[in-house]
């Protein structure tokens, strides 16, 4: 079940044929070896519309004359047919084309994602042209991107959901002259690291928790390497870099960052902002007196305007708001470079410094104004002196979130284009972590990271390492456990090929990792690192050590291990020859071959052939006139009448006296060609024949016989009863009511077997042609390859798996998702778990919902916000569109919420003694909103299933918090 409520990879705006993917790799190729690059020729892009030769000039005069590069053919052809744009010249695109809000702004994504790309790996696309001299004018550029981003600026509902992409575009869009340094800092390590694999631990240390002496140690690595450096090219770089940590970090001229904030200050009277924005001016133009006491100071009020500045922008004329949004911009470049000054002396400093952090990655748009006001009581203050561990801990998980929230939203913003860009381009993968590494979320996260280590060591977490020194060292940061062959890691990993088998210890972690069973690394122990956030999307069971630690697992390389991080940071790691019981069965293997089971049918009702009222049937039907959907459905409609939508049941019979017609091109009917086939099958299986004939032999059958059921007729007496009951319980017509058509077998929810997610539902159809087709589809599904790799072959009886048809009106509800009456994270029964996301399925599938903790005694707290751009909405013509949606509101209201509480006491209540269900058991209730109305499409009872067994593990490797101690927050750390 945790599987549904945790995020999920949706579809892909777009996507590309394998053969396309190999083409466009080729052309850039191509494109990197051309004095021209991706460009033909220079030309003049004249007002009226005509390009002509540079000699020629425009006929007329005129400010809207242009002279740059023009795109070859190829380029061209790239973005009509693949939406895909390389090399992009800003000077006279098209801004609504560039915005591309029909294709979630992938154009102004892709720029961006190509100066990244030109600034890390020595043009990219354009290495050699950009060279070319006249291919773009800077100053061209730089007005239209003013342009540009006043007129989108201008539309205050793009702003309002886009704030966080509109805010980032501004570091990529040419439109001032002001440079972004500490990015240039990080694009110029990695450059540096990925053409000399020697720099790649600098290149980890500058991008984890850059600093002043960053520089030195760049000086030193020049002089060690200077021979290398120099037949690479890279030695001008590398001082380059040197002296920009400098600037950046040791000399930073905080009298010029002011004054460049001056500069930028709108002068319009009618600016609301300016005043705030000249009083931060006037108080901070250096530090004076106290020096951690004027960083502390300047870091507080810079967090705080930043945060006002997003408040206010709305409110500011359309043609003076990308002022204070370049302000913010400035602001938040002055709080990375200036973070580490501030060094907490106390856990409650520590506490306030997050707090700090957190409002200006509010400002900064990587969490939503109103996630900030559900965050902002449990990152504030305590108010106390004394807390419990069990408080600490839920300060450092509502931390922890808060960073994960921010990190999230870079995701949603860039992923999909990254994901395509990807496929033909791997360095593309390291933008996500170039975004977050060069935004405030990086000193938060070290700063969680640092209050994460407290909790540790306060709450006695205690580790236990084979035989490595001073443990209480070691955290862990991601929970999970692998077995696997221990493989330890010295020098520069890049070339090293990882295996999603075994465990990895990293000296200096690679960039771009792939998945392996298990990791720990003695750099980027930040939350928010490449390796952790790679961790946590994975599950896999991560840890951060020190340099003795690793020097004493080299002992151990190459040895088969069990290592296992628990949720309160705890980690284990031994021999697997020392595996308990419970540890081996976490990872035990079910042998099916000589574990068949049974479809039970000895209760089923084949003689009810027609079509039944959904309110007919109940959940001891299950298995025998239909499968559990249409039988716990019926009975929850029974329950609550008022929250259920009606619906008709096709039973098992229907199917079965269908099977009985002449099969087409056989002798027998489509039920003597199944058993005959299935009896053969079986019969070659007890001669020995090798498992591999068997599966073909039965495979190409049951293509035979699927392809026969997608014709088969449907009965008059079926069609009919549909036409009749379609208007007198459904309400209109046949072809007029949009349906859901959901496959329910008599094999689903079995002790022993679970067919979830197996089965066909066919999706929001109305014509009465395409939902007999439907029926046809469902009937032939249970016949399909993947249908019988999954179940069919572990069945003693395959022959017997009949599938009922579960037929409900569609609900274009506004929101839907899932509610257990249970608290997931925190284990306690009376607590209730919702995930929710906008439009139909999306949180049953696994988006990244919308998630809160209703807890026993009241209240509400958000696990995480919503983080999909599309949902899912039904048309009354049939089908789905896909639609946008902004993070700004929040997917369920209050109200919502307190109705989902109210009926899960309903549902705790009801259910047990109208199923017979006992021993304290917990529901799983699939349901959806419309204008605020709830609608109950499944429920079951909640299982744990494997996810939830490794938790309950892990769980008991946890210490116990000790609740009889206070934790002083104000004890020197």
């Amino acid at each position: 079940m945790l599987n549904r409520i945790l995020p999920f990879l949706s579809l892909f705006l777009f996507a590309l044929p394998l053969a396309a993917q190999t083409d466009v790799a080729a052309l850039i190729q191509e494109f990197q070896e051309r004095d021209r690059g991706p460009y033909q020729d220079i030309r003049w892009f004249c007002a009226d519309g005509s390009n002509r030769h540079p000699r020629e000039g425009c006929s007329t005069q005129s400010n809207r004359n242009f002279q740059h590069a023009r795109y070859l053919p190829e380029i061209v052809q790239l973005g009509r047919e693949e939406n895909i744009y390389l090399a992009q010249i800003l000077t006279n695109t098209d801004q609504k084309d560039f915005w591309d809000a029909e294709n979630d702004h992938s154009r102004m994504i892709q720029y961006q994602l190509g100066q990244y790309l030109a600034a890390i790996d020595d043009g990219w696309v354009n290495r050699k042209g950009q060279y070319y001299r006249g291919a773009f004018q800077v100053e061209d550029e730089m007005a239209w991107g003013r342009d540009f981003l006043n007129w989108v600026m201008g539309k205050e509902d793009g702003l309002r959901e886009n704030f966080y992409l509109i805010r980032q575009s501004l570091k990529d869009i040419p439109h001032r002259k002001d440079d972004d340094l500490t990015q240039k800092i990080r694009n110029d390590s990695k450059a540096i690291a990925d053409r000399y694999g020697e720099f790649m631990e600098l290149r980890i240390k500058i991008h984890g928790s850059p600093e002043g002496k960053d520089a030195l140690a760049v000086d030193q690595f020049i002089a060690e390497n200077e021979g290398e450096l120099n037949d690479r090219n890279l030695t001008a770089k590398a001082r380059e870099l040197a002296a920009d940590i400098r600037t950046a970090y040791v000399d930073r001229d905080y009298v010029a960052d002011i004054a460049a904030i001056n500069r930028t200050i709108p002068k319009s009277a009618n600016s609301k902002l300016q005043a705030k924005i000249t009083a931060f001016t006037d108080a901070h133009p250096m530090v004076q007196g106290d020096a951690a006491a004027g960083a502390i100071a300047r870091l507080t009020a810079a967090t705080e305007l930043m945060l006002t500045i997003r408040e206010e922008l709305i409110g500011e004329s359309k043609y003076w708001r990308l002022e204070p949004l370049d302000i913010s911009v400035a602001l938040e470049n002055l709080i990375f470079s200036t973070a580490s000054e501030w060094q907490p002396t106390t856990t409650r400093e520590r506490m306030e410094k997050i707090c700090y952090l957190g409002q200006a990655a509010t400002g900064a748009g990587y969490v939503e104004m109103w996630e900030w006001d559900e965050a902002l009581p449990q990152l504030a203050d305590p108010n106390d002196r004394y807390i419990f561990p069990r408080s600490a801990n839920e300060y450092l998980d509502a931390a922890r979130r808060f960073v994960e929230w921010g990190v999230s939203t870079n995701r949603a913003a860039y992923g999909k284009v990254v994901e395509r860009y990807v496929e033909f381009e791997p360095k593309a993968i390291t933008f996500l972590d170039n975004r977050i590494r060069g935004s405030v979320l990086l000193p938060l996260g070290n700063e969680v990271g640092e209050l994460g280590d407290w909790v540790a060591t306060v709450g006695n977490l205690r580790n236990a390492v084979l035989d490595l020194p001073n443990q209480g060292s070691m955290r862990g940061l991601n929970p999970g456990y692998a077995r696997g062959r221990l493989r330890v890691i010295e020098g520069n990993p890049e070339h090293v090929e990882v295996n999603p088998n075994d465990i990895f210890i990293f000296a200096t972690p690679p960039a771009d990792l792939k998945p392996v069973g298990g990791i720990a690394t003695v750099n980027e122990g930040n939350m928010v690192s490449h390796v952790q956030l790679l961790a946590r999307n994975l599950g896999i069971p991560n840890a951060v050590l020190t340099d003795e630690q690793f020097a004493a697992l080299k002992s151990y390389d190459g040895d088969d291990v069990f290592y296992a991080v628990s949720n309160r940071g705890t980690v284990n790691m031994k021999p697997a020859s020392e595996m308990t019981d419970e540890e081996n069965e976490l990872f035990a293997v079910r042998e099916r071959g000589n574990d068949r089971i049974t479809v039970p049918t000895d209760q089923l009702r084949l003689d009810v052939n027609r079509l039944v009222n959904m309110r007919e049937i109940r959940s001891k039907d299950s298995g025998k006139l239909a499968g559990p959907k249409a039988a716990n459905l019926g009975q929850l409609k029974a329950l609550f009448p008022d929250e259920v939508v009606e619906g008709l049941v096709i039973p098992f019979g229907v199917f079965r006296a269908h099977m009985d017609q002449p099969m087409p091109g056989q002798r027998g009917s489509y039920w003597e060609f199944l058993n005959q086939r299935f009896k053969e099958a079986k019969g070659m299986e007890d001669n020995g024949t090798d498992p591999a004939t068997v599966e073909s032999f039965s495979l190409r059958n049951l293509a035979t016989l699927r392809e026969a059921i997608m014709q088969i007729p449907i009965q008059p007496e079926l069609v009919n009863a549909l036409r009749n009951d379609f208007k007198s319980v459904l309400g209109d017509d046949l072809g007029k009511v949009p349906v859901f058509l959901r496959s329910d077998t008599n094999m689903e929810d079995l002790s022993d077997f679970t067919g979830a997610g197996l089965n066909l539902t066919v999706f929001n159809v109305v014509e009465e042609e395409k939902i007999m087709e439907g029926i046809r589809k469902v009937w032939a599904s249970p016949y399909t390859e993947r249908s019988f790799k999954w179940r069919q072959r572990l069945l003693l009886n395959p022959e017997n798996v009949f599938p009922s048809i579960l037929i409900i009106p569609s609900v274009d509800v506004d929101y839907s998702g899932v509610m257990i009456t249970k608290g997931v994270s925190t284990g306690w029964a009376g607590d209730v778990t919702v995930a929710f996301s906008r439009g139909a399925g999306g949180a049953v599938d696994g988006q990244a919902a919308e998630a809160w903790l209703l807890p026993y005694a009241g209240g509400s707290t958000l696990l995480s916000p919503a983080r999909e751009r599309l949902h899912r909405r039904l048309p009354v013509a049939g089908g789905s569109v896909m639609v946008p949606a902004g993070f700004d509101k929040r997917v369920l209201t209050e109200q919502n919420l307190r109705d989902l509480r109210d009926i899960s006491v309903k549902v705790e209540s009801i259910m047990p003694e109208s199923t017979g269900e006992t021993g304290g058991t917990h529901w799983d209730v699939e349901l959806g909103f419309q204008n605020d109305k709830i609608f109950l499409f499944q429920i079951r009872p909640f299982v744990e299933n494997q996810r939830a067994q490794s938790s309950d593990y892990l769980e008991k490797i946890s210490p116990r918090p000790e609740e009889d101690i206070n934790l002083d927050l104000e004890a020197a750390i």
